[in-house]
């Protein structure tokens, strides 16, 4: 057997059940999906899977309603150039 290292990590008892359920349905413990996650995210040199929220969190969703408001407004000037916009603000 190859020299291992000891890995603790502190996860959520129920989470960790999960995922024990998952990979024994996938044929591997816990331990070999996470050396295969390790092989790949070396392979890779990055997280192998995007990381992304799915839903803005409330502050945001608001944020983009108020742009889409924003940007349907026809009393609210719009600018293609950068300069004029400045020229604008400083005025």
């Amino acid at each position: 057997m190859p020299n291992t290292a000891n890995l603790n990590v502190r996860i959520d008892p129920e989470l960790k059940a999960q995922a024990e359920n998952l990979f024994a349905d996938l044929g591997m413990s816990l331990t070999t999906a996470i050396t295969v996650f390790f092989r790949q995210a070396v392979r890779e040199n990055r997280i192998p899977f995007e990381i992304k929220r799915d839903r803005p969190n409330k502050a945001t969703a608001s944020a983009m309603r108020e742009a889409a408001s924003i940007t349907r407004d026809k009393s609210v000037k719009g600018y293609e150039d950068p300069e004029e916009l400045f020229r604008d603000l400083t005025d």
